[in-house]
C-alpha cells in the first residue's frame, strides 16, 4: 500500500508541483491550502507524513503543528521560505522531525520523506520485549526499547530524531561524531551542509537533559571536530 501524505501548503503552484512529484515517485497525496483545512484532513485521513509550510491563511504552521502534536507522532516536515535560525529552532522545537528550507530539490525532499517514514515505521513497529536495554548515564535513564528517557524519575519528551541522536551517543560512549556523520547515521541519507538542522537538534536536546544547557555534560561540544558523550559518572 502507498505510503500517504498530507501537503499543508497555501501556494498551489508549489503544493501542485511537489504533489505530482510524489505520486509519481510512489506516494499517496492529499493537499490542503491553509491551516483549518489541513487541521480537518488530518483529523479525518489517516496519513503517513505531513509536510507543512509555516506562513498561511487562518491558522500558520506552528499552531497547525501544536495540534498535530496534540493528537500525533505522526512525522511532520516544515518547508518554509523563511530559512533563518529562528525558524528553524521554532519548527524543530514545537516537534517537527525535518526541515528544509524553499527552494529544495524535489529528490532531496523525496529522500527525506522516505527516511522519516522509514524512521516512523521502525518506532512503531518496535514490539518485541524479549530484553529491556535500560542505561543509566548520571542523573539520566534511557530505556532503548521504549525509547524512553528520565531525569531524577521524571520523564523528558524527546522527538523521534531527538532520542536517536541521544542513543547514538549512549551506544557509542567514547567516540567523537562530526554533524555529518550525525546526519548520516540519524537521517540516513546524504549529508546536504546543512549544519542548523543539527545545531537545533543539539541545542533541544541539552535543553531537555542537561541541568545547565550552556555548559553541557551529558554530550560535550570539540569545537571544530563534533560531538561526544561526556564524562559522567
Amino acid at each position: 500500500m502507498n505510503n500517504k501524505i498530507l501537503i499543508i501548503e497555501d501556494d498551489k503552484s508549489i503544493s501542485e508541483m511537489v504533489k505530482d512529484y510524489l505520486i509519481k515517485d510512489g506516494f499517496s497525496v492529499d493537499t490542503a491550502f491553509d491551516g483549518e483545512e489541513g487541521v480537518e484532513k488530518f483529523l479525518r485521513g489517516n496519513f503517513d507524513m505531513i509536510i507543512l509550510d509555516i506562513m498561511m491563511p487562518k491558522l500558520d504552521g506552528m499552531e497547525v503543528l501544536r495540534i498535530i502534536r496534540e493528537k500525533s507522532l505522526i512525522p511532520v516536515l516544515i518547508m518554509s521560505a523563511k530559512d533563518t535560525d529562528v525558524d528553524k529552532a521554532l519548527g524543530l522545537g514545537f516537534g517537527a522531525d525535518d526541515y528544509i528550507s524553499k527552494p529544495f530539490s524535489m529528490i532531496e525532499l523525496s529522500a527525506r520523506i522516505k527516511a522519516s517514514i522509514r524512521r516512523a515505521t521502525k518506532y512503531s513497529n518496535t514490539i518485541e520485549k524479549e530484553e529491556i536495554k535500560i542505561i543509566k548515564f548520571g542523573n539520566l535513564t534511557i530505556d532503548l526499547d521504549n525509547f524512553l528517557v528520565s531525569k531524577n524519575n521524571e520523564n523528558i519528551q524527546l522527538t523521534s530524531k531527538e532520542f536517536e541522536i541521544l542513543k547514538l551517543f549512549i551506544q557509542n560512549p567514547s567516540r567523537v561524531f562530526t554533524k555529518a556523520q550525525i546526519y548520516s547515521f540519524i537521517w540516513g541519507e546524504e549529508y546536504y551542509g546543512d549544519e542548523n538542522v543539527i545545531n537545533v537538534h543539539m541545542r533541544r536536546i541539552r535543553e531537555k537533559i542537561e541541568d545547565d544547557p550552556s555548559n553541557p555534560k551529558y554530550i560535550k561540544t570539540l569545537w571544530g571536530i563534533g560531538y561526544k558523550l561526556g564524562d559522567v559518572k
